[in-house]
């Protein structure tokens, strides 16, 4: 067994599994275990320094403008079963080290705005600092996915810090306005709906098209409204 592999606990069938096995076999699956632990950590570290790193950003905004940019901070550490299922089916490795070259949203960060040129303002000042690194950019607010939904997506390498040494971290980086946030959320849970006969389907694709192009349009005039009123 190659104690990087990628353990996923299996609930009851742990004990049955572990009187198959050798001690040395137990041995190196503790080890493993303890090694994918130690991983999920340092990506539990890199989360923490990105969010760190956007609410100095937003608290400096905030004594120079009287306003927060952002609305509301969110974070994801991927689940064991969803880092073994994205591996399987990219046909990578299901090692340790292939978790860390192949996979660059296991830790992230969704910030969310009041509105959207604070999505670039922010974004802008993220990457302007020296130890955060952009590996990826797509911008689905200006070019938006076919079923409308919109949000800028980062991929950033960042330092974390440790007892004894620094590693280089990946985080998946979202940013979107309130507005963009509500339709996501709403479509998501209205997509994975069971069983919808296909015509059903097919409408209700448009109309949650319909709804994100509303959605557009709002952010565009409440931008347009905080202009004139920044402006008096």
């Amino acid at each position: 067994m190659n104690t990087n592999d990628i353990p996923v606990p299996q609930g009851g069938t742990e004990v049955t599994l572990v009187s198959a096995l050798t001690a040395g076999d137990v041995a190196r699956m503790r080890d493993g275990m303890e090694k994918f632990r130690r991983l999920m950590s340092y990506y539990k570290c890199a989360i923490m320094e990105v969010e760190t790193k956007f609410r100095v950003l937003d608290e400096q905004f905030s004594s120079r403008h009287e306003r927060n940019p952002i609305d509301t901070i969110k974070t994801r550490l991927k689940s064991p079963e969803s880092i073994l299922e994205k591996l399987t089916r990219r046909g990578y490795e299901k090692t340790l080290a292939s978790v860390e070259r192949n996979l660059a949203d296991v830790a992230g960060v969704r910030v969310i705005c009041s509105f959207k040129d604070d999505v670039y303002m922010l974004a802008d000042s993220l990457l302007k600092q020296d130890d955060v690194k952009l590996v990826t950019a797509k911008d689905y607010i200006k070019n938006p996915k076919p079923n409308g939904y919109r949000s800028l997506h980062l991929i950033v390498e960042t330092p974390i810090f440790l007892q004894d040494e620094k590693r280089m971290m990946k985080v998946e980086v979202q940013l979107r306005t309130i507005a963009m946030e509500f339709w996501a959320n709403l479509e998501h849970k209205l997509r994975y709906k069971k069983n919808l006969p296909e015509e059903l389907a097919a409408a209700t694709a448009k109309r949650l098209y319909s709804c994100a192009e509303a959605s557009a349009r709002l952010d565009e005039e409440m931008g347009q409204i905080r202009t004139v009123i920044e402006g008096v």
